[in-house]
């Protein structure tokens, strides 16, 4: 699925400030995307200004690449599927969805390698007109706070970009990578022998401390020992409550 990442669309419409744009650019590759437009910029060359490339910290290589067309239309011109990005209900226009639901959506959609996939935010102020809705095929919310529910546009951008990630990344890929380095052997699982040992070990050193009573054990032996047993104890982890139950015995013996 990773070619579905330059397949997916990000459109600021109408954008009036500088940083929004250099945090979209930063949110963009910090979720594995590229393409980010700018549909009628209120300014033109916004993404060269100072505070455009300082919000974008490092990403400035999605912030020179930023293409920027006349109106919205022309930025969706190859895109078969657009979603618009609203915090309002619309009684006429394209059928709503979650952003979850978007995500899910426009990944199925992807499939099909000749399809492409947009999801379109409005301006500062206003957010989308009903006519720049009218183009997408799917209107989009992002369930905020009801109370408060209007997002800055890069924060908004940030949410779809890593709902889109999550959708197409297969599962190994959701946890951080960690470098090529020699297996640990004290990290591999204790063996049921050593466990055992480490048992009766524990009951010796529990016996010397006198917390345990061998006459009157009642339940705290099979207790113990289903402790240990469902722990998932390591090797390392044994040999540190060994060395516990030694010091245990040794101490009560000098007492």
């Amino acid at each position: 699925m990773t070619s579905a990442f330059s397949r997916v669309r990000f459109v600021l419409t109408e954008p009036s400030h500088p940083g929004n744009v250099g945090s979209a650019a930063r949110a963009v590759k910090n979720m594995g995307f590229r393409d980010l437009w700018l549909a009628a910029p209120q300014t033109p060359g916004m993404q060269q200004s100072p505070e455009a490339i300082a919000l974008a910290s490092g990403a400035t290589d999605v912030l020179t690449e930023i293409q920027t067309a006349p109106d919205l239309s022309q930025a969706l011109g190859p895109v078969t599927l657009a979603f618009a990005l609203t915090a309002r209900a619309r009684d006429l226009g394209p059928p709503a969805c979650d952003i979850r639901e978007a995500a899910a959506l426009a990944c199925e959609h992807l499939k099909q390698s000749d399809n492409r996939v947009a999801m379109v935010f409005g301006c500062e102020r206003a957010g989308l007109t009903n006519e720049q809705v009218a183009l997408c095929q799917r209107v989009c919310h992002i369930p905020a706070n009801p109370e408060y529910s209007s997002l800055n546009v890069s924060q908004a951008l940030q949410l779809v970009a890593w709902e889109m990630r999550y959708a197409l990344i297969d599962e190994d890929e959701r946890l951080p990578s960690t470098p090529d380095v020699t297996p640990d052997p004290g990290k591999a699982p204790a063996t049921g022998e050593s466990i055992q040992a480490l048992f009766d070990h524990w009951q010796e050193a529990l016996i010397a401390v006198k917390f345990l009573d061998p006459a009157h054990p009642k339940k705290l032996v099979p207790r113990m020992q289903h402790l240990f047993q469902r722990s998932g104890l390591t090797r390392d982890e044994v040999d540190m409550l060994r060395g516990l139950c030694t010091a245990m015995i040794k101490t009560a013996r000098q007492k």
